[in-house]
């Protein structure tokens, strides 16, 4: 049977097992997922004693994105502007692809939930790893501005550089950012903390949607700040979980699942509805 991975540290609360089996399932495909949590230092080795033992393919989380885009033989051109890789598959031919799936799964769930991005004008929260893989889709729907707000600016001007030949990007200080934004994306882990960001509330508006990558089994503590001055639309990051996953398991088996039982499926195994 064929096998996959998500490698992490620490990954024993992942849920990528329990949505893969799901879609195994629906897609009819034989195959078993399972968790590795290696050292820091020796996900290199167990990457590839994986491979070597005949894995198939292998979903890769934090801290392990940025290194496994130096271990893989080829980058997909998503993989190669974020960065960083997610996604890792073993071709026919024997070469180590990597991808990086998450930026597709963020614009796969911000249009299910009826998201408008097309001639939108988006705020990004944070110029980390997370930012970086979800730039280049963000753009690729052609709003009319995306702006980069970063607790140091000078992360959130070489971001906006790397990628303003994909679009209108710029940079911005928290106290420079001015309304109205159609769309606030918070990339940034504040919320695992309950911190925020330090963001103005005169900038969230009813018609305001707003989205955290994070997500919990409550609101998150940037939800929850957002409902409180007026936004009405919020979105969390457990349907970008499920979406990146739809994209890697197409990645790696050449069919793509439905996304909508199996996000039902996960919210009702976390007690979230």
């Amino acid at each position: 049977m064929d096998r996959y991975l998500v490698f992490g540290h620490p990954v024993r609360h992942s849920k990528s097992p329990f949505i893969h089996t799901l879609f195994a399932r629906q897609t009819q495909q034989e195959l078993e997922y399972g968790l590795a949590e290696p050292a820091v230092d020796e996900f290199a080795q167990a990457l590839r004693t994986f491979f070597d033992q005949g894995g198939k393919g292998c979903n890769v989380t934090v801290p392990f994105k940025e290194q496994a885009f130096t271990l893989v033989d080829r980058l997909s051109p998503r993989a190669k502007r974020a960065g960083a890789v997610n996604t890792i598959k073993l071709t026919d031919d024997g070469v180590l692809l990597g991808d990086n799936t998450d930026g597709a799964g963020l614009v796969a769930d911000l249009k299910s939930h009826g998201v408008t991005l097309a001639d939108s004008r988006i705020l990004l929260l944070g110029a980390g790893g997370a930012a970086r893989g979800a730039l280049a889709p963000l753009l690729a729907e052609l709003p009319s501005e995306l702006v980069i707000a970063n607790r140091t600016h000078a992360k959130a001007q070489q971001l906006a550089a790397e990628f303003c030949d994909l679009g209108p990007v710029t940079a911005q200080t928290y106290e420079q950012l001015a309304g109205p934004f159609d769309l606030v994306i918070n990339s940034t882990s504040a919320s695992l903390q309950g911190e925020l960001p330090p963001l103005a509330p005169a900038l969230i508006h009813t018609d305001i949607a707003i989205y955290d990558m994070m997500y919990g089994t409550s609101d998150t503590a940037f939800i929850s700040w957002a409902k409180q001055h007026g936004a009405r639309q919020t979105m969390d990051g457990l349907g970008m979980l499920v979406e990146q996953a739809a994209e890697a398991f197409t990645v790696w088996r050449g069919i793509r699942p439905g996304t909508k039982q199996v996000l039902r499926e996960l919210k009702r195994n976390l007690g979230v509805i």
